[in-house]
């Protein structure tokens, strides 16, 4: 059995996108996977499946989800380690200079124009760093606190969620310990 993490993408943000972590579980688990858990309120689950198509588990997780929830809920799935070594590279990305980092989770890796694209997008307020299916966005102070896309580079990812370093941290360290 393998140990995989889900994030889903778009959901909890108004009155008819609600979906809590308690209803995810119980729909994961409706659906075969096993040792289910949630962390916080923002689509990050845990589970272990036989499974190793990701393209497989995250379609069967998005009609489930569709099913249950009646709005389509982009899902983005990683093994534990893969997860690790993301969460590993953000955390040594990290640098006093920056005073925000989001890391961008995405379905798919980008290709080299758009990766090119997407670390053009640097300046002053930060930095653009693509690594696989994971982007770093280094904020620097003044970055524009509260504007969502602060170096307009999100638009360009495709389907992706993202994570604040501390919520990445925290996950492989809970879920991905060896």
């Amino acid at each position: 059995m393998t140990t995989y993490l889900a994030f889903l993408r778009a959901i909890n943000l108004g009155p008819t996108r609600m979906f809590p972590k308690d209803d995810i579980r119980r729909v994961v688990e409706e659906t075969g996977f096993e040792d289910v858990a949630t962390h916080i309120n923002t689509g990050n689950v845990r589970f272990t499946s036989a499974m190793r198509s990701r393209a497989r588990i995250e379609g069967r997780l998005e009609a489930a989800f569709q099913a249950d929830r009646g709005f389509d809920v982009p899902t983005i799935v990683f093994t534990a380690r893969e997860f690790a070594d993301l969460a590993a590279e953000a955390v040594a990305l990290s640098s006093p200079e920056y005073v925000r980092h989001y890391v961008y989770l995405l379905k798919d890796e980008p290709s080299a124009t758009v990766r090119d694209a997407v670390e053009a997008t640097s300046s002053e307020r930060g930095d653009m760093i693509v690594r696989g299916r994971a982007v770093h966005a280094l904020l620097r102070p003044g970055y524009q606190d509260g504007v969502v896309d602060p170096l307009g580079a999100a638009k360009l990812l495709g389907t992706a969620t993202n994570r604040n370093l501390n919520v990445v941290k925290t996950l492989a360290d809970k879920w991905c310990a060896a």
